[in-house]
């Protein structure tokens, strides 16, 4: 088949090339996307039958091989005590799918759960994943009424909800008669207990790269939620190059104390583990107190800059507690300098940021070996391309801000059932338009600045709040800022500065803080007015969420005529 399929590409290449003379100037978008065709089949030309032939493994293969390999090496422990082998884990996956098979379900099946954090939830997934059924992870905050929209959207043959969700939703359930729902809760054992009592199904579904393996919705900055459509060919490519770029082996322990239903916890840190062969010290919740005692046991850790902060903020954090850690990871929120260079004072550690998007999985890192730059995100991963452009898609030089923009095998293959939102965010030759503001230095490091969506207009001005939060969080007194824009009158947008205080240091004035600006920064982009916190509003992934400051202080400067 790999063979058919290699001629086929042969011909459709030279067809290709044969033609492109023949077409005007103003076909050259058209061009564009033929090129990025003829090129896919080049690079398959460049490849050795035999290693396109290896690639038809694919992923729930190699994690099933892993699974025979490392048998009776511990995979999960619990941070309740309780000890998970791989063949244990293996075992109650295949449980789990006997029972979805029992239900009805087959590939392109699809489930929603809305559950805590478990074993057993990581077995459904594992379940769903060697059947081709399509795994649907939901926030465990949603409400009944966002729930309403991601069931009438996805339309999933089965729901999975923890106990105090199903209660929340029992009314909600009753507009859905035809969807079948059970709880899995780690209290509630009911249903665990009927399924470790079924046959193992130990069949692997005959799948493709390219087929759907899960559905993750976007956290909904800009309106509803998206769901991103991930494939087999994206998990396997990125959980790959991950456990080479930073350096996973069998020896490694892995602090996990992050949610699964998020591309972070589920994806990212999952994966590295069941690749490599190693082991996760599995925290249903981040708590500093109990993995402060839990880290000597560990050796490496991923977390967002919340975890990390929060760590800093516990006087028995430091290098002993340390000790036998080689790699602390961040992600999913952008670490500022001061936790960056407060780590490294305390455990003499630098924290290794990296960048991905639900839509993309891990894009760049920072390196395992070389410079980890503070407010840099590191260089692309091996086989991405990424590079910055302006809005009309012109290709900006290095340190040029523009848009980034990225293609590779980790990229999604759109999203679901919104097929113009899908060609919009992506351009002809098959890069994917992030959305987020970067520039590329002469050696591909990329440094973030926000979101496009975050840019305000003031005056006429572009103003990009990054800019602007990267000087204020430098200065004394200040633990952390959100800039935003808010309406006004004159201006359109003016600047409004959410700022943190550092406890330990006295409040500083905002004249004071105007006149540390002036000295880095243009007039019109100082903020209007500042306001101080207790503390940020944030999603579950530490994310600051400025949508709901900026619908908080919508009218601040109505209020102050």
């Amino acid at each position: 088949m790999t063979r058919i399929f290699k001629n086929l590409l042969i011909s459709l290449t030279f067809f290709f090339l044969i033609l492109k003379p023949c077409y005007s100037i103003d076909e050259l978008d058209a061009i564009k996307y033929i090129e990025n065709v003829g090129q896919k089949a080049i690079d398959i030309l460049k490849t050795p039958i035999d290693n396109l032939e290896k690639r038809e493994l694919l992923f729930e293969q190699m994690l099933n091989d892993n699974f025979d390999k490392y048998s009776d090496n511990i995979l999960i422990e619990e941070d309740k005590g309780k000890s998970w082998t791989y063949h244990d884990v293996k075992q109650l996956t295949f449980h789990f799918s006997s029972f979805l098979k029992k239900l009805g379900l087959k590939k392109g099946s699809k489930i929603i759960i809305q559950a805590e954090k478990s074993v057993y939830s990581v077995c459904l997934y594992l379940c769903c994943l060697k059947s081709g059924i399509i795994y649907v992870p939901l926030n465990t905050a949603y409400t009944s009424n966002e729930m309403s929209y991601f069931i009438n959207n996805v339309e999933p043959q089965l729901i999975f909800l923890s106990n105090n969700k199903f209660d929340e939703h029992k009314d909600l359930l009753l507009d859905f008669p035809n969807i079948k729902t059970f709880i899995l809760d780690t209290e509630n054992t009911e249903l665990t207990d009927e399924i470790s009592e079924l046959k193992e199904d130990n069949n692997i579904e005959e799948l493709d790269e390219n087929d759907i393996a899960s559905i993750i919705f976007t956290s909904g900055t800009t309106g509803k939620s998206k769901g991103a459509m991930i494939t087999h060919r994206n998990l396997e490519s990125n959980g790959n190059a991950l456990v080479s770029a930073w350096g996973f082996n069998e020896s490694d322990i892995l602090i996990h104390a992050l949610p699964i239903f998020h591309v972070h916890g589920l994806f990212v840190a999952l994966h590295t583990i069941l690749l490599s062969g190693s082991k996760i010290i599995f925290f249903q919740k981040f708590s500093p107190d109990t993995l402060i005692k839990r880290l000597p046991d560990a050796t490496v850790m991923m977390g967002v800059p919340t975890y990390y902060s929060r760590l800093l903020s516990k006087d028995n954090f430091n290098k002993s507690t340390c000790k036998n850690i080689r790699l602390f990871i961040s992600g999913s929120a952008p670490l500022t300098d001061n936790v960056f260079l407060e780590f490294k004072k305390r455990t003499d550690h630098n924290i290794l940021e990296r960048y991905g998007m639900s839509e993309t999985g891990m894009i760049t890192s920072n390196p395992l070996n070389g410079d980890r730059i503070a407010g840099t995100v590191g260089f692309a991963l091996p086989d991405i391309d990424i590079r910055v452009s302006d809005e009309t898609g012109q290709i900006l030089p290095s340190d040029s801000r523009g848009i980034v923009e990225v293609k590779g095998p980790n990229v999604f293959s759109g999203y679901w059932r919104l097929e113009e939102k899908t060609k919009k965010e992506f351009r002809l030759d098959g890069f994917f338009i992030t959305g987020d503001i970067g520039k590329l230095n002469y050696e591909g490091r990329l440094t973030l600045f926000g979101r496009s969506t975050d840019m305000l207009i003031s005056g006429g001005y572009n103003i990009y709040p990054k800019e602007i939060e990267l000087i204020l969080d430098e200065i004394e007194g200040i633990q952390e800022s959100a800039v935003i824009g808010c309406p006004h009158d004159d201006l359109g947008e003016a600047v409004v500065a959410i700022l943190i205080s550092n406890k330990a240091k006295d409040i500083i004035s905002d004249d004071s803080i105007e006149e540390i600006l002036l000295n880095s920064i243009a007039k019109f982009k100082c903020p209007a007015r500042y306001i101080w916190l207790d503390e940020l509003p944030r999603n579950a992934m530490g994310k600051v969420q400025k949508k709901v400051l900026k619908e908080k202080y919508s009218k601040i400067f109505k209020e102050i005529k």
